[in-house]
Formats: C-alpha cells, structure tokens, sequence
C-alpha cells in the first residue's frame, strides 16, 4: 500500500500551532502500527494573500487534488475580508470535491464539565451530519441600489432533491451503527418549499431504514433541546445553515469547542476529504501556545478513520480519552494552565 499523501493548510492564526501538534500526535499513533503518512505542508492563508493577491495559487485546486485527504487548521484574520478567506478557501473547496458530508461528533469526554449540571461522562454522544454545499450557504443572491435608502440585498437557498437523500442516507446508514435514531432538524413550518422538500425527502429516506426512528424537530425545538436534553440525540441531520449553528452549540455543552472536531467527506472518493477543528483561527490568543490541540486531532483521528487506519484511530481516541479522565494537562479552555505543547506531550505519552 502506497503511503497517503495528506495537504496540510495550517492556514492563520492558531490554525498552524493546533495543526502541527496534531501532526506529531498521529505520526505517534501510527509508529505503533506501523504505518506513517507523507505530509505536504502548503502555506496558503491570509499571509500568503497578503504576499501573493490570492488565497490559493492558480494551480492550488490541481494540487489538492493530487493528495488522499486535506488537515486544515483555520482560515481568517482581522485585517482580510472573509470574502477572501472564507469565500476563496473554505467554501469553494466543498463545493469544488463535493464535500457534501460534515460530520460533527459531539461526545463529553470523563474528566471535562459540561456547563450543564448533572451530565455523566459520555451521557451526550451525538453525530450532526451537516448538508455541506448547498442550502443556505449557495452563493445566489446579490445587491441592487447600494448606498441608497432603496438598497435590496437577496441571498437565495438552494435544496435539491439528490442534495437532500444523500446526507440522509448517510445519516440514516450511520444511526444503525449505533442507537438507530436519526433527528431531522427543520423549519419547515416557516420556510415551506425549500424546506418542505427536506421533510418530504427525510420522510422518504426514512422508509429506507424501517430499523431506524426518524423524527423531524423544529430548530427551534432543537436549541433548546441540546440544552435542555442533549443525551436524547444520537445522530441529527441538518441543512448546511442549521447544521453549522447547532454544532457550536453542542460542542459547547461538551466542555469547549476546542474539542469539536469535523470531517468534511466526499463518500464516493471522487476527491480528496477534509479535516479541520470546529474552532476559528483565533486570532485574540495566538501566538501564545495556548490554544487546546484536541480538536485537530480529533480531526486528524476522523482522518484516520476515513483512510482505513482503525487501530490507530482507535488508540488515539483512548489516548485523549484518558488524558482528559485523569485531569493533570489541561489548556485554558478547559479550566488549566497547560500549553498546546504540554497538551500534545501528554496525548503522545498516552499512546
């Protein structure tokens, strides 16, 4: 088996300091299984921008393509315009390898407080799979008579019947690894076409999966609920703008978004997927060494498991499983004083 080739984009901010020691931490795992990946560090963000006018070399989408997966760190900084970052990087890139998977676990760990009271370790242990390149997010719309007390501003959302089975297929086929329940997050009520097919299609695909309960909730309903009684989710699937909220809330009722990690997966293979941590680039701290380096790599673990190297995605699960129960390193996210670097050690020495 030839060696995996893996685009590395550290991107801005803390994006490169988390991604580096997520680096270190899955070349460790893999040494025990013996089995190693070949890195390919790009240097594209908002540096490279700033030196170049673009996010992304003229050949970059060629050069992405070459590689079997992308880790990317995070994308923004104060003095770029996300119209640069987010819309010349991150979107283009799941709509261009048809990332239409974002899956988002959700899972609280034994050693870390949820801010909600009462929570048992692993009690909350949900996976949101976000439709990734349509719905809310499409880029249709635009502005007319800018600058006048007449201005208009359209932005339309775009649900396609094929969009809509595909993530919940893939939502249904994963819930019957697990506790067979599959909540559709709507609006439908309010929004009545676009959303509307999703209910029909959820309905339809739901016939698929007798096995499975299927059960459509309000996003409203569904807010509350993640607070209220989180552990009553097993897998969600949402649209790409509900999906997208609701995961930083779940991340944040499992301790600290810096342990939410996300894949962004084209199932067929067609193209290389993408890994990245929840969080943004962080610009108010970094430079510090302070960011927590968990959510890369559990985003690099999500990697592992899409590449097919079980053990070691296995392993390094535990690993920070069992650095988080025993409490002794911990970043100031979760209540310490331990440093990225200090993080990392720790996971490493697990494994």
């Amino acid at each position: 088996m030839a060696t995996p080739r893996i685009a590395v984009i550290g991107g801005d901010g803390i994006g490169p300091e988390v991604i580096e020691q997520a680096i270190r931490v899955v070349d460790r795992a893999l040494q025990k299984e013996g089995a190693a990946l070949e890195w390919n560090r790009l240097p594209w963000g908002s540096a490279y921008y700033k030196e170049t006018g673009r996010i992304v070399p003229e050949d970059g989408w060629d050069t992405l393509r070459q590689h079997d997966a992308i880790l990317m760190g995070a994308v923004g900084r104060p003095d770029v315009p996300d119209t640069v970052t987010v819309h010349g990087l991150l979107l283009p890139l799941r709509r261009r390898f048809d990332l239409y998977v974002n899956l988002r676990p959700a899972y609280l760990f034994d050693g870390v407080q949820s801010p909600l009271r009462d929570k048992a370790p692993g009690s909350i242990d949900m996976l949101v799979y976000r439709e990734n390149t349509e719905g809310e997010y499409a880029p249709l719309g635009g502005r007319l008579y800018m600058g006048t007390p007449n201005e208009i501003a359209t932005q339309t959302s775009v649900f396609t019947r094929r969009g809509c089975q595909r993530i919940m297929r893939a939502a249904f086929v994963a819930a019957r690894a697990r506790r067979k329940k599959v909540t559709s997050i709507t609006k439908s009520n309010a929004q009545q076409h676009t959303l509307g097919l999703w209910d029909e299609v959820f309905m339809e695909t739901a016939r698929e999966f007798p096995d499975v309960e299927a059960k459509p909730l309000l996003v409203d309903a569904a807010a509350m609920d993640f607070v209220r009684k989180p552990e009553s989710f097993d897998v969600v699937v949402a649209s790409n703008l509900f999906g997208d909220i609701l995961t930083d809330l779940s991340a944040i009722v499992t301790g600290s978004v810096g342990l939410a990690a996300s894949a962004n997966i084209n199932p067929e293979r067609a193209y290389p997927s993408m890994f990245e941590p929840v969080h943004g680039s962080a610009p108010d701290i970094a430079g510090q060494g302070i960011a927590n380096p968990l959510a890369a790599t559990l985003s690099a673990k999500l990697m592992l498991d899409h590449l097919g190297f079980d053990q070691a995605a296995a392993a390094l699960q535990k690993a920070v499983g069992k650095v988080l129960k025993e409490g002794q390193t911990r970043t100031p996210d979760l209540g310490g004083r331990s440093s990225t670097l200090q993080m990392a050690t720790a996971v490493a020495a697990a494994l």
